[in-house]
């Protein structure tokens, strides 16, 4: 592991209190290493010495058109690496790589659109200005399961603002989102851009609630667990800085009563089995008909038996292990407390695998929780108003999914999910559409995320113009 602080590439040496794991093998691969506390102060300080990166919005599109294009050479090299830290397989990371490239192109064309900037004109004729500019120094963290794409929106994004920013991945997967950053690192040298635009920091907890906790980051998106975003909204309200976070799902698939049962097997077998389960909008509570409990739960089970297990940098691989037997062991003891009985789909693997399971017959009071992991409940219900008290019977709102073949009854039941996105006849891990929010409900989140969204929350606005005009208090 390796941190950039002011232009500078140097190995980590502190301790993180881990053993990383090859995820295929288990086999520990030693301790992870992180960013010593003199370097994460050393990257603020940097950070907070050049405030923002003053250059017009046309000149950084320009530039992070180039990071585009460095990274986009960079890509393969990044989705084996992450594969392979991850234990997610190839033929999964691959396609998520488009994100790699494609956030700095989409940042770059969000900025050539004048979205920062524009004008309104009062009734004496004068125009107002509106310039939506950098907070300042940004830290953006990112967690295991997917971590360099959305280390690439993020930066991408802040550095579109105009923020001085600070990368920090997990320490459970760093190795390609430490590629990504070597890929924008050189674009930007080439570029001629300040060595302290863009810095990068490795660690766990530690060096997370150094960077967020100090003042002179002044603005925090973080993608992560409930209780790591609790502890980055309580480190900003102390400072009333912008905080982003997106914190995962509980996320529930209604299967309507006149549902195409095959549709319905395969959006379930889907949400359960992508990224190994291990994913913000996996599924979590799987809402069926009363008395087709077990016939599904059989029918998706029998689907997922006939996924292939095996390394995940393979591309012959649709499934692979969790990333860590930590992790594994938490995601079983979840399962085995839901109470019910589990049902688990007929797969093997080596290293940290563990096969899908669905558990029927649990008290709904027992399934509330995110578990992110390869395992769900099945509920049935008799009405429709049942289902969708279901659905919106946890406190997570982040993703939904309705199976109906009357589309437009579908579409009805979706509007009363409380969820920021519900998807009708469909399992994909991409949104619904490229420029739609992506928002979050009850402990999902915190702000929106979003091709603009995104964009926007690095920045703050300023008005700027002639008024003419004063006080009624004092007319003279």
């Amino acid at each position: 592991m390796r941190d950039l602080v002011n232009g500078v590439w140097a190995d980590c040496a502190t301790p993180v209190g881990v053993d990383l794991e090859d995820p295929a093998t288990g086999r520990v691969l030693g301790p992870a290493l992180g960013s010593s506390p003199a370097a994460v102060s050393s990257a603020i300080a940097a950070a907070d010495e050049l405030g923002s990166w003053d250059l017009p919005a046309a000149h950084r599109a320009d530039i992070l058109d180039t990071i585009a294009a460095a990274v986009a050479d960079a890509a393969d090299e990044i989705v084996l690496l992450e594969a392979r830290a991850t234990g997610v397989p190839i033929r999964q990371t691959t396609p998520l790589g488009m994100i790699l490239s494609g956030a700095f192109a989409l940042a770059a064309a969000q900025l050539r659109t004048g979205l920062l900037t524009s004008t309104v004109t009062r009734d004496d004729g004068h125009e107002v200005l509106v310039e939506r500019l950098p907070w300042g120094p940004a830290a953006c963290l990112v967690p295991w399961n997917a971590p360099a794409p959305m280390a690439a929106h993020k930066v991408a994004n802040a550095l579109a603002a105009g923020c001085p920013t600070i990368l920090k991945p997990s320490e459970y997967a760093s190795p390609g989102t430490e590629r990504l950053a070597v890929a924008i690192d050189s674009a930007l040298r080439a570029a001629g851009a300040p060595t302290a635009l863009f810095q990068l920091l490795q660690g766990g907890a530690s060096t997370g609630a150094h960077l967020v906790g100090d003042a002179r980051i002044r603005a925090v998106s973080f993608t992560g667990g409930l209780g790591g975003g609790r502890a980055v909204a309580s480190a900003c309200a102390y400072d009333i800085k912008p905080v982003q976070l997106e914190l995962g799902g509980n996320n529930p698939l209604i299967v309507l009563p006149d549902a195409d049962e095959s549709v319905a097997v395969r959006a379930a077998a889907d949400l359960l089995t992508t990224l190994n389960g291990q994913w913000c909008r996996a599924l979590g509570r799987l809402i069926v008909p009363a008395g087709r409990e077990q016939a599904i739960t059989d029918a998706v089970l029998a689907r997922i038996a006939d996924l292939r297990t095996g390394d995940p940098a393979d591309p012959a691989t649709d499934y692979g292990p969790l990333i860590h037997s930590g992790h594994r062991a938490l995601v079983e003891r979840a399962r085995d407390g839901l109470g019910g009985e589990v049902h688990t789909a007929k797969l093997s693997g080596d290293g940290n695998f563990l096969a899908p399971s669905l558990v029927t017959g649990a008290d709904p009071a027992r399934t509330t929780e995110e578990i992110f992991g390869p395992v769900a409940a099945v509920h049935g219900y008799t009405t429709v108003d049942e289902a969708i008290a279901l659905a919106n019977g946890t406190r997570y709102g982040l993703e939904g999914y309705v199976i109906g073949t009357d589309e437009p009854a579908a579409l009805a039941v979706a509007r009363r999910v409380r969820a920021g996105e519900v998807k009708v006849n469909g399992s994909s891990v991409m949104s619904l559409h490229l420029f739609t929010p992506r928002p979050a409900w009850g402990i999902s989140g915190h702000s929106v995320e979003g091709t603009a969204e995104t964009l926007l929350f690095f920045t703050n606005p300023r008005v700027v113009g002639v008024e003419n005009g004063f006080a009624l208090h004092n007319p003279s």
